[in-house]
């Protein structure tokens, strides 16, 4: 199926909507003609995020809410030709601080999206995956059938959602589709993912990059990328009750990144290890490289963007708004 599937005239439930890869969802949703609930997570004030430019648009609906709340996700999913849920508790570091509020939100918002989108019986659901899921690479490339690893309570929480959500189609024939992203970057990304903490620090000035461990690989996965790969799921009959990885297929280290950052925003800067920054031994994930053959062959889907442009179109965006980081500080 290809990635250019007509979205006009559908409404389509985000759930996460507020977040970076939820927000670009949403925008490259509305550009091919959906009508878009964007479901945010309720503050007590009017910020709105990434979706601020959106607050006049009729296509949208913003709906504020909790996924731990199996009423209002209901009320937000009927009615829905399609549900991306993308609404979790995210960064590694505070998983090892609260791991029981992962669990609640990831594990539990989960089932009650699965419940709600059975309910109201919906074309498609998306679920998102990470492929922290994995853990550290026991083969590579990575396929959807390498053994998952809970090598962090982040991971864990991950794990038993994507299981949560795939039961619902063994179990009840819910059609969901589960989708697995490798380290997505890019633009409206938060100081708690390295790309934009290296940047951030490079572009207040720093001359000296606070890093954590240097010698783990990733494989980056642009974000308009991600969120392609997300609406091409979510149009593949074959990829029912499957999971898809999206990613590149091209690795680098954590230490080569910061080098490529270092010369596509232009300054000087060297390297300096803050113990602060690294992970339990037994945490780390070493290596993380995707096989995304299933995506590309069943979907027709594959990534766009080089990491070099990527990386510099971040490096623009994040100059842009330094105002959004606090370079001096580790955000976990």
């Amino acid at each position: 199926m290809s990635t250019t599937s007509n979205w006009a005239g559908r409404t389509v439930l985000v759930t996460g909507a507020e977040g970076f890869i939820g927000s670009t969802l949403v925008d490259l949703l509305l550009a091919q003609g959906a009508d878009v609930r964007a479901f945010v997570h309720y503050k007590p004030y009017a910020e709105k995020g990434h979706l601020a430019h959106l607050l006049d648009d009729p296509r949208v609906q913003l709906l504020a809410g909790d996924v731990r709340d199996p009423g209002r996700v209901s009320d937000a999913v009927e009615g829905c030709d399609t549900v991306f849920h993308l609404a979790a508790l995210i960064g590694i570091p505070y998983s090892y601080d609260s791991p029981g509020a992962y669990v609640q939100t990831n594990v539990v918002g989960t089932e009650n999206v699965a419940e709600a989108c059975r309910r109201h019986a919906v074309r498609r659901m998306v679920h998102t995956s990470t492929s922290e899921v994995y853990g550290t690479a026991r083969t590579a490339p990575i396929d959807e059938s390498h053994p998952l690893q809970p090598q962090s309570p982040y991971s864990a929480s991950k794990i038993g959602a994507d299981m949560t959500a795939l039961s619902h189609w063994h179990a009840f024939e819910l059609p969901v589709t589960v989708v697995r992203p490798f380290n997505t970057y890019g633009p409206r990304q938060s100081a708690r993912a390295v790309i934009p903490t290296i940047l951030a620090q490079l572009h207040a000035g720093a001359r000296e990059i606070k890093l954590g461990s240097l010698t783990p690989t990733r494989d980056f996965t642009y974000v308009t990328d991600t969120a392609r790969g997300f609406m091409a799921a979510a149009d593949c009959d074959r990829a029912l009750g499957q999971v898809l990885n999206l990613g590149t297929g091209r690795e680098i280290s954590i230490g080569d990144l910061a080098l490529a950052l270092i010369a596509a925003s232009g300054r000087d800067a060297q390297l300096v290890a803050d113990p602060s920054r690294l992970r339990p031994s037994g945490s780390e994930v070493h290596r993380l490289l995707s096989d995304n053959t299933r995506a590309r062959e069943w979907t027709g889907w594959e990534p766009q963007v080089s990491l070099e442009d990527g990386l510099k179109q971040t490096s623009e965006w994040v100059a842009a708004h330094l105002n959004l980081f606090a370079p001096d500080r580790y955000q976990v």
